[in-house]
């Protein structure tokens, strides 16, 4: 967060397998954002969430920022950051205190927050985020606000994510070289959901899946609460890396071989048809039928959302023993660069059973045409997260404020009195 020439300026940096991501919003005065700066990056020292090169993708960032500063006329000190790798867990747990007064208080949901993440987590992690689900007074459940409510016991249901404490530590340490403060480290998952997820959607229950290059978040909301969120560390590389030991090619032709013929699934009409594969590599066999390289780009695919139904159904088991809603009328929404791949939706559709949407972010200005595509998502779900901490601030000026002004009536009335 930074405050330029009078501006509310927000930024995202996103540190990916394959790109490094810096997003420069302005907050506008009705608080939509406005995309004002961009800066990417081919990302060198890190995979699937873990540096290998402290100098390398230090050097990434860095010029992620600064082409991001040259366009937004702006100079960078602090960010939002994303993190995801395999050593993001997640927990429901439950906390539960006497409510101290006649009705609710911000002390007594401080305090029911406090006991309900003070339980015990994986060794060497520490907790990202503490989502409330929802509060229970005395016999009435599924409260989302609770201040003001009068009872004598509260109980909260909430959704912890933890990291290790190491892999965070890292990559702050790597953003930090680059003279930039972390304002805030968010679970991709979280902010992809944030840029794509319609209120709605989330209230029906949807899962999301993010297909990155290095691994796939996927978080399950019901009711309009998350109730589960993982990674899974594999991904797009992955698929990349499946067409270049069958095709005997190199990793970046066959990148290029997967976004210029690829496909998640054959046409459901026509025959296969060769390919000229030479402008790609002169050293590669000229021809080649389309069919065989989609067969192994299916293949992988289904692997992995197979991966992720099997999850789903063992959550949607775990709820429905509960006695909780567990349907996903919402469906599946995919996003991520690995989205983007033709066909998928059909694919994933055989996989889940359910309707399924490629998502692009939205409710964001200005540069859009650059970053309206599903592999922004995460990067712009951070932009949110930041527009959120200046409406909090913003809040806070005004409760000091209302408060300040009412030391000064009593003031005045004393003065007056006396």
């Amino acid at each position: 967060m930074i405050i330029s020439k009078d501006r509310k300026l927000v930024v995202g940096l996103e540190i990916g397998t394959t790109k490094v991501v810096t997003l420069v919003g302005e907050v506008l005065i009705d608080d939509t954002i406005k995309i004002i700066g961009l800066g990417t990056c081919t990302s060198k020292g890190i995979d699937k969430g873990r540096i290998n090169n402290l100098d390398s993708i230090v050097s990434c960032i860095q010029e992620s920022i600064n082409k991001a500063e040259i366009m937004a006329d702006c100079q960078i000190t602090s960010v939002h950051m994303s993190l995801s790798n395999k050593y993001i867990n997640c927990q429901n747990e439950i906390g539960i205190v006497p409510i101290s007064e006649d009705e609710v208080t911000k002390d007594d949901l401080e305090n029911v927050i406090h006991i309900a993440k003070s339980v015990q987590i994986l060794n060497e992690h520490h907790i990202l985020h503490v989502i409330p689900q929802e509060y229970s007074i005395d016999q009435q459940s599924g409260i989302k606000n609770p201040i003001g409510l009068s009872g004598v016991r509260m109980q909260v249901k909430v959704h912890l994510i933890t990291c290790h404490q190491n892999m965070a530590k890292n990559i702050i340490k790597a953003v930090e070289k680059c003279d930039v403060k972390v304002d805030q480290v968010i679970f991709s998952g979280l902010a992809s959901s944030k840029a794509v997820l319609t209120e709605d959607e989330c209230n029906l229950g949807v899962c999301m899946i993010d297909i990155g290059g290095g691994t796939i978040d996927f978080t399950i909301y019901i009711d309009g609460s998350i109730q589960y969120s993982q990674v899974i560390p594999y991904a797009g590389n992955i698929v990349t890396s499946d067409i270049s030991y069958a095709f005997s090619t190199s990793y970046h032709d066959a990148e290029n071989m997967k976004i210029k013929y690829g496909s998640a699934m054959k046409p459901s009409l026509g025959s296969s048809k060769n390919i000229d594969f030479s402008d790609i590599n002169s050293n590669f066999q000229k021809t080649l039928q389309q069919d065989a390289l989609i067969d192994v780009i299916e293949s992988r695919y289904v692997e992995l959302l197979s991966l992720i139904d099997n999850e789903i159904i063992h959550i949607q088991k775990k709820l429905q023993k509960k006695g909780k809603k567990y349907e996903l009328l919402s469906g599946i929404v995919l996003t991520g660069g690995g989205s983007k791949i033709p066909c998928l939706t059909d694919c994933a559709e055989k996989i889940f059973n359910k309707k399924v949407r490629i998502a692009r972010p939205f409710n964001v200005s200005g540069l859009i045409e650059k970053v309206t595509e599903p592999d922004y998502s995460t990067v712009i779900g951070l932009l949110h997260y930041g527009r959120e901490s200046y409406i909090n601030i913003d809040n806070k000026k005004k409760e000091f404020s209302f408060f300040e002004k009412f030391l000064k009536q009593i003031n005045n009335w004393f003065k007056k009195e006396f």
